[in-house]
């Protein structure tokens, strides 16, 4: 009589490490988005900086930010290489910079507009190079543990997960309790998050097809020299599998990043209910925190491919309605956000899980996570450059004018704002299926 082999658990990453990984990522969460939703408002509205000057340098500040992180990315490897605690304490210097740039934002000197902008130039170029290295060097850390594709789901979950949180929180407070205190409650979190980080002992992640997970600690030891030069030698761009998925990353990410700079138009101008948005975005990154877990489980059954597939042709099925929507559908909207939302969380949990899956497969895990990283939080941010550059123009060489009722305009910003992301998600998927005919790894469970 021939056995029926039994299925392997799915790895189960414990509680207490995926929170003391993943905690730090809230803080940074929490940081990103008043710089660019509450920023530019300060800047023009309350200390009367000059608009053309104003957009000069967010756009230089930005730029220098984005083309830095490769080489941020190659600094992270080299602490990394040297154990965790040096890793830490750069972590632990560059949340201290943050605090201080994004603390010195809110306060510029009173006078000219010359020193009111060189003192946003100068303060922001602190608090966003310290942002992006901590960012990759903390992305690096849970990076190198590997492991199986549902353990990398798990841990880059908890990473997400705590992100949406600090989104949620980001939101709000700034409203409710002014800049300075948000820039207090963001040196305590970057605070338990360094502590988190620092009593974290990184558990052996289960190598593929093996059941059994060590709960034992281990700490990286420091590399030695040949073995730090051949990682520094390589390039990610050598990687076949890599420029396959950055390019689906990419694409999928446009997709994403189109409508979050249209919503405010879309819900002001189509849907006419502008005090609606922070509802419907709750509703959205509220539903997509519910999905993680749902993702994860997913990648147990289907493998992470396929997972985030489904997930992208969920996302398209939701928001396949919205270009017919108008005034009065602000509640049919709202149950499109929840429903997008949850498809959302496949788009948070998965590429990273397998992004983490090629560095390993290239043989750079443990060595070279930092130069993956640092190009792929790059392309992170020019998904939101190649969106703006992408649908401004188009919906305004369509005559779409915001704050305007003409109906042809409003019926470009719809078909701008839903039927374009669907194209782009729907070609994402194209391209991730094509990967997978060449990429098995990326399909197994």
């Amino acid at each position: 009589m021939t056995s029926v082999p039994v299925p392997a658990p799915a790895p189960v990453l414990p509680w207490r490490t995926g929170l003391a990984y993943g905690g730090l990522a809230a803080p940074l969460a929490f940081v990103s988005l008043p710089l660019y939703v509450n920023l530019p408002y300060h800047y023009a509205s309350v200390a009367g900086a000059p608009l053309a000057g104003l957009g000069a340098v967010l756009l230089a500040t930005r730029a220098l930010d984005a083309v830095v992180d490769p080489a941020i990315g190659r600094q992270a490897d080299r602490l990394l290489r040297g154990g965790v605690r040096p890793a830490w304490r750069a972590a632990a210097l560059g949340s201290l910079l943050m605090v201080l740039g994004f603390g010195a934002l809110w306060h510029p000197p009173r006078g000219s507009e010359a020193a009111m902008l060189g003192w946003l130039a100068g303060s922001l170029l602190v608090c966003t190079l310290a942002y992006s290295f901590v960012t990759i060097l903390h992305q690096a850390w849970g990076t190198r543990w590997g492991g199986q594709p549902a353990w990398r789901a798990r841990v880059t979950a908890w990473r997400e997960g705590a992100t949406l949180a600090g989104v949620l929180l980001a939101s709000v407070l700034p409203a409710v309790m002014g800049l300075d205190a948000t820039s207090a409650v963001l040196a305590l979190g970057l605070a338990l998050g360094l502590m988190g980080l620092y009593r974290l002992r990184a558990p052996v992640a289960p190598a593929p097809h093996v059941s059994h997970v060590s709960s034992a600690p281990r700490m990286p030891q420091p590399e030695s020299p040949a073995s730090a030069a051949l990682a520094s030698s390589t390039s990610p761009w050598a990687d076949a599998g890599f420029r396959r998925l950055l390019a689906i990353f990419m694409l999928n990410g446009v997709a994403a990043a189109v409508p979050a700079t249209l919503l405010p138009f879309f819900v002001a101008d189509r849907l006419q209910a502008p005090a609606l948005q922070p509802l419907l975005l709750l509703c959205f990154f509220g539903a997509a925190a519910l999905g993680l877990p749902l993702w994860v489980k997913a990648v147990s059954r289907w493998g992470l491919a396929p997972s985030w597939r489904a997930g992208m042709l969920a996302s398209v099925l939701a928001f396949g309605f919205t270009p017919w929507l108008g005034t009065g559908d602000a509640m049919a909207f709202a149950v499109i956000c929840l429903a997008s939302g949850l498809a959302l969380g496949a788009d948070l949990a998965l590429p990273g899980a397998l992004l983490t899956g090629v560095i390993h497969e290239s043989g750079q895990g443990g060595r070279g996570e930092g130069r993956y990283l640092g190009w792929w939080t790059c392309a992170t941010k020019l998904n939101l450059a190649l969106a703006a550059g992408l649908a401004l123009p188009l919906l305004s060489a369509a005559g779409y004018r915001s704050g305007g009722t003409d109906p042809a305009g409003l019926q470009a910003l719809a078909w701008a704002y839903g039927g374009l992301p669907c194209l782009l998600k729907l070609a994402a998927a194209l391209l991730l299926w094509r990967a997978e005919r060449l990429h098995s790894s990326w399909s197994h469970t």
